[in-house]
C-alpha cells in the first residue's frame, strides 16, 4: 500500500497551533470552554492529521503552525535548554 512501510503504522505526533476557535454547537459537546482570543495547541497522531484539520476548520479555527513531535526534537530542545559546561 502507498504510505505504508513494512506493515507498520506511524507513531509520529504533530502539534498544531490553532487560533480563532469559537463556541459553536460542535464545541458545546466538549467538557471545557474554548476561547477565541488565545492560541490552542493540539497534539495529533500522523494518521489523524487530515481529520483533525477538517474538525478545526468546522470549528472556525485556523492552523498557524504544525510542529513535529518526536524523540529527536525533544532531545535537541532539552539539550539547548541545558548547555554543557
Amino acid at each position: 500500500m502507498v504510505g505504508q512501510i513494512s506493515g507498520r503504522t506511524s507513531s509520529r505526533n504533530f502539534r498544531y497551533e490553532v487560533v480563532g476557535l469559537r463556541q459553536s454547537e460542535e464545541t458545546e459537546k466538549t467538557n471545557y470552554p474554548i476561547r477565541s482570543s488565545a492560541s490552542v495547541f493540539i497534539t495529533v497522531p500522523e494518521n489523524r492529521m487530515n481529520q483533525e484539520m477538517q474538525r478545526i476548520s468546522r470549528l472556525g479555527g485556523k492552523i498557524v503552525s504544525i510542529q513535529p513531535l518526536n524523540l529527536e526534537t525533544t532531545t535537541n530542545s532539552e539539550q539547548s535548554d541545558h548547555p554543557s559546561s
